[in-house]
């Protein structure tokens, strides 16, 4: 009998120094050659919250089984990491994207790429900059004891709001409509779809079969840390070149892209997944002005543990200075110490 979990699980994640000048000189150099309109590069997509170092805190803290660390930079590096861990490896995007999509200044290059990284697990966990542990995970939080991708079946229609995000989810579902019939899929694998121990899901997609009968609209995706099989990306790229190579070719995000959420609807749609229960074991923090949650409490959020993993968003927040003080603060309190990470 296969033993549970015996498999390496590595995590990939992407980093900028916007502030960089180099940097943003290049930057504002193919800036000024886009449609602006159809492009999103707004500083706060770029700027750096100083606080990637309690990502690796947490990841050696509370995910001590991770295999690697994969940290992608155009060749920038933290002046404090420290490249003799074993467990770190330093990537450039030279280093595995390929050179027809360089340079680039999206983050969707980056990701739709991940899995011509040299020496890459099968599988593995993508991270944004501002995604964090701040619990304790387990691979069995990501996969299950096979390997598959946990997943959360549910369908979560999407609508064009004028927001570029929303256009390139859209753009995914689009895509997946040419391969997949969502009635098909859903009964072949109804024991996923329609399990009665996964009740919210069970309700919504009922709900959904009823109410919408044109093909998939959308689905429900987690932003926060994912699992992914590189084996099943490569396989992507035979099914969806045509948008995953158009998309690799624009220098920013824009309204025309695909992302790395239809890697994971992929594998919704093909059945290679484990339905995961629907929980609150993760949560979006959004980082605004005077919205809720306030900075406030999402420093509490962070100080008392709630959740094993958070994104903080950056909303375009105004006061930067003030609230990264209050943020990094927080994170501190419970991630004090230096990881192996760390100079």
């Amino acid at each position: 009998m296969q033993k549970k979990y015996n498999f390496d699980v590595d995590i990939v994640i992407p980093w900028v120094d916007g502030s960089d000048k180099e940097w943003l000189k290049e930057k504002n150099k193919y800036l000024d050659k886009e449609n602006q309109i159809d492009v999103d590069a707004g500083a706060n997509r770029y700027r750096d919250w100083d606080n990637v170092q309690y990502i690796f805190r947490g990841i050696e803290k509370f995910a001590p089984w991770v295999r690697k660390v994969f940290f992608i930079t155009c060749g920038q590096k933290p002046s404090w990491l420290n490249l003799n861990n074993e467990k770190l490896v330093w990537v450039n995007h030279k280093d595995y994207i390929p050179e027809e999509y360089l340079p680039t200044f999206s983050a969707n290059p980056i990701e739709l790429n991940m899995h011509r990284i040299e020496g890459l697990s099968e599988h593995f966990i993508y991270l944004n900059d501002d995604f964090f542990f701040t619990s304790n995970v387990k691979k069995s939080d990501f996969f299950d004891k096979n390997g598959l991708p946990k997943i959360v079946a549910m369908e979560m229609p999407k609508a064009i709001t004028g927001f570029i995000f929303d256009n390139i989810t859209m753009n995914n579902v689009r895509a997946l409509n040419k391969l997949f019939n969502k009635k098909e899929v859903k009964k072949k694998h109804k024991k996923k779809w329609y399990s009665l121990t996964n009740p919210v899901c069970y309700i919504i997609n009922k709900f959904y079969d009823i109410t919408a009968k044109v093909g998939w609209a959308g689905f429900y995706i987690k932003h926060l840390p994912a699992p992914f099989l590189k084996s099943k990306i490569e396989k992507c790229w035979e099914l969806f070149y045509d948008e995953l190579n158009k998309t690799s070719l624009n220098k920013f995000r824009s309204v025309y892209d695909v992302n790395q959420y239809l890697f994971t609807e992929y594998l919704l749609c093909s059945g290679e997944f484990f339905a995961d229960r629907y929980k609150r074991d993760g949560e979006l923090l959004s980082l605004n002005d005077g919205e809720k949650p306030n900075i406030g409490t999402i420093c509490n959020v962070l100080k008392k543990q709630k959740y094993k993993m958070v994104c903080l968003s950056d909303s375009q927040i105004t006061k930067f200075e003030e609230t990264k003080q209050k943020i990094n603060l927080a994170f501190e309190s419970i991630l004090p110490s230096k990881s192996n990470f760390e100079l």
